[in-house]
């Protein structure tokens, strides 16, 4: 069944996907760590793959970056392939100091005042849960690895270049810890299609003072994260 924007047909597509935002890390992440890793998208520079990993069937779809292009990418999968759950594994920027770079954070929720909801729902939405299934499955997880992983509330921005002091007060006005593009869509879309959805963060920027992590090390630096959300998929109840 393939569409406008992915070219997949039957059969192609795991029931659990795990969605970087980046291509290239779903190219890195297949051939590091899933076995029999098949090319099964490459329309629009979307590269996603098909693999194994211990024994349970996994696709790496890239979501891209922001809240309209996850919401074609998620709405397509839980709708037309049948998809179950989707993990987003991505970036974000802090705005705690308790959140330093390479730390992971678990979305609980995601805020945004886009009229994505609107045109998606009809309802007017600012804040949505993740999974608490999926979030306790991979809370567990992170313990028995030995990760630290700190849980709350994302900032699903429309805007990559901001009035950073603007936005900022506004999201810590509405309790967020992070900021990124991508979570509201993806919980909304699983809203929808009444599927299970979570994202997994790990922190690249720290508003508050500045630091951050190159380009490269965002494309292969994110190990623990990527091993906490094959581990967690294992025990998943499909």
């Amino acid at each position: 069944m393939p569409t406008p924007h992915i070219e997949a047909v039957d059969g192609d597509i795991a029931k659990i996907v795990i969605m970087p935002g980046d291509p290239k890390r779903c190219e890195y992440i297949a051939k590091k760590f899933l076995k029999g890793a098949r090319l099964i998208n490459k329309l629009r520079g979307a590269t996603a793959y098909t693999g194994y990993f211990k024994n349970v069937r996994v696709t790496l779809f890239p979501s891209g970056m922001g809240i309209p292009s996850m919401g074609i990418y998620s709405n397509e999968l839980f709708d037309l392939y049948n998809v179950d759950i989707i993990i987003r594994i991505g970036t974000a920027g802090s705005y705690s100091e308790d959140l330093k770079v390479y730390d992971l954070f678990l979305v609980d929720s995601a805020y945004s005042n886009t009229n994505y909801d609107e045109e998606v729902l009809g309802e007017n939405i600012n804040i949505i849960n993740s999974s608490l299934e999926l979030n306790t499955i991979i809370d567990k997880t992170s313990k028995e690895l030995g990760l630290v992983l700190k849980r709350g509330r994302a900032f699903t921005t429309d805007a990559f270049y901001s009035n950073s002091k603007t936005t900022t007060a506004f999201a810590l006005k509405n309790a967020c810890s992070v900021v990124e593009m991508e979570s509201f869509a993806l919980f909304l879309n699983a809203k929808k299609y009444h599927k299970r959805a979570t994202s997994i963060l790990t922190i690249t920027d720290e508003i508050y003072s500045g630091n951050q992590i190159s380009a490269k090390e965002r494309e292969i630096r994110l190990n623990s994260m990527i091993n906490l959300v094959l581990e967690s998929i294992i025990k998943i109840e499909k």
